[in-house]
């Protein structure tokens, strides 16, 4: 593989960075909500299936007394 000089590289990385295509703002922002309305939902299942498996562990607990 041939090496490449610093500035080389910087060139290629400018070239490659132009290709990119940014998602715009109203994107980003979309995108943003989806997330934290997944994050909120998640933590809503998760505490109900936490409690569900506490209580379920706390009956069976207490059948061997």
């Amino acid at each position: 593989m041939a090496k490449t000089t610093p500035l080389e590289f910087l060139r290629q990385v400018r070239n490659e960075t132009n290709k990119v295509t940014w998602p715009t703002r109203r994107e980003t922002l979309i995108t943003a909500l989806m997330v934290f309305v997944f994050v909120i939902i998640m933590a809503i299942f998760f505490s109900v299936a936490d409690t569900l498996m506490h209580a379920a562990v706390g009956f069976i607990l207490t059948l061997g007394r």
